[in-house]
């Protein structure tokens, strides 16, 4: 049995198509991830499989249970982390994590082995209210939240969405341990470098799914030849690129433009972009990452 089946899932908001027919399985004990921009549809569909939202159409299972003819088995054994901050900002970091075990007809002192890890890295400041707490240490309050029940699937919708890179770091050794220990892991982000971190990604894009499958697998099927580019006015040069007939694609990563070229070679193109007036012209082959696939699917999509 697969820990999440969907088929078909398809969700409007009036005439907006936020979902467009997606499908997939996510095995048990993996880390899945949908990778993505903003409102490309990751966090209605997080709402639909953790029964917060109804779909318009097709099903959805999560560990054997239906969506809607079983809302209230997946709400017992699965743990959501919604991308917004949504606990008690006036309660204390330790009286959040009470209401939830509560909730689920437990304690912190019964399943404490559960969150330890990351429970005791907020532990020393279990007083402070959770309005007060930085964006790591509410990313922290709120996966301990969503463990504190023992869940078999954890879904997390944009967990490290401004956050620091050292709590995003941090956050993504917890998942690992957390994967080690039997949890089906389903999560959103918006950061293409966070792909690599997952055993399979779906890339996603207005609502439909371009690719799914392991990053290995995905940036070897790049087959397009691409340079990253440099000059002294990048902003001067992302124009020229675009405007050269030899330059398929454009676009800028970071302090460079990556591009996929047809019918040029570098040397023709640092001589065309001289003439554009640009100097100090760095020119280099590289591989593919997981954003220039993205991008490349998106282009053709």
């Amino acid at each position: 049995m697969k820990a999440i089946t969907v088929q078909d899932i398809k969700r409007n908001y009036g005439k907006v198509e936020a979902l467009k027919g997606l499908s997939f399985e996510v095995e048990k004990g993996e880390i899945f991830g949908i990778i993505g921009p903003d409102g490309a549809g990751k966090t209605t569909l997080f709402r639909i499989l953790t029964t917060l939202l109804l779909a318009d159409s097709g099903t959805a299972i999560v560990d054997g249970n239906d969506v809607v003819k079983e809302y209230k088995e997946i709400r017992k054994k699965v743990g959501y982390m919604p991308g917004r901050f949504s606990l008690y900002q006036d309660l204390s970091v330790e009286e959040n994590l009470k209401v939830f075990a509560s909730i689920f007809n437990t304690t912190i002192e019964e399943n404490y082995h559960l969150v330890k890890d990351i429970y005791q890295q907020i532990e020393p400041f279990k007083t402070r209210r959770a309005g007060a707490l930085s964006g790591g240490m509410k990313q922290k309050l709120a996966l301990s939240c969503a463990l504190i029940h023992e869940p078999v699937v954890l879904f997390l919708d944009e967990p490290t969405t401004g956050v620091d890179p050292v709590s995003r770091k941090e956050l993504w050794t917890m998942l690992k341990k957390l994967q080690n220990q039997g949890i089906t892991i389903l999560v959103s982000t918006p950061y293409m470098d966070e792909a690599n971190l997952c055993d399979r990604i779906a890339l996603i894009q207005d609502g439909a799914f371009m690719k799914i499958d392991t990053p290995e697998n995905i940036v070897a099927a790049y087959d397009q030849e691409l340079w990253a580019v440099k000059s002294d006015d990048m902003s001067k040069l992302l124009k020229d690129l675009r405007a050269n007939p030899g330059v398929k694609s454009c676009f800028a990563f970071g302090d460079t433009h990556h591009i996929t070229v047809g019918k040029i070679i570098p040397s023709a193109l640092e001589t065309y972009l001289k003439e554009k007036g640009h100097s100090d012209i760095r020119i280099t082959p590289i591989k593919a990452g997981i954003e220039d696939c993205f991008m490349e699917l998106s282009e053709a999509s």
